[in-house]
């Protein structure tokens, strides 16, 4: 048997099961513990346009994906040719990355606590970016608020869409889930 230490569950993975899930499911009344609202995965996606004249700049936003996520970002790639944009197919043109389980937490957890609000005069997140299907959608305007980024190195600031999506189709039910975790919601009620 190894030394290794043994890894713990994220925080807000703990929080989830002990506390967000039981008061979800008494406040929507379900019999069934499957039933209950809980999020399936987190997409980062970081356009970079100005790949198209300068091949290098897809690696510095891919190294600092991969830095914010926790894991290797990938490569997205132009589907097809665009004349005005100067596009070809299969041109870089930005990275993507999914999270899920534990690092999914994880980066909520650091998005919540450490990211938001390191953001220059944050009101809250817009209340209206869920999508119908109870999937959460917003973005972020710079990559410096995350602590993972050494401000010294980067060579632009870049933007990022952050996709939570949830396994409910409730817009209601899954700004609750979000706001039981702490996310800044602008328009508290749920």
């Amino acid at each position: 048997m190894s030394d290794l230490p043994i890894s713990e569950k994220p925080r807000l993975y703990s929080y989830y099961k002990d506390s967000v899930s039981k008061d979800l499911m008494a406040k929507y009344s379900y019999t069934n513990p499957m039933a209950i609202p809980r999020i399936v995965k987190i997409a980062l996606n970081m356009g970079v346009g100005e790949a198209v004249a300068d091949r290098k700049v897809i690696d510095a936003a891919l190294s600092d994906l991969t830095a914010i996520a926790g894991q290797k970002a990938v490569v997205a790639r132009a589907r097809k040719s665009i004349a005005g944009f100067k596009l070809r197919e299969g041109w870089p043109i930005g990275c993507r990355v999914t999270l899920r389980k534990d690092r999914m937490y994880e980066f909520l957890d650091r998005l919540i606590n450490i990211a938001l609000p390191r953001v220059r005069d944050f009101r809250g997140l817009p209340a209206n970016a869920f999508d119908g299907m109870g999937n959460y959608n917003f973005s972020i305007r710079e990559q410096l608020i995350f602590p993972e980024i050494d401000y010294d190195k980067i060579d632009a600031i870049r933007g990022m869409n952050i996709s939570i999506v949830t396994s409910t189709d409730s817009d209601q039910q899954a700004k609750a889930l979000l706001q039981s975790f702490g996310m800044p919601i602008r328009g508290a009620s749920s």
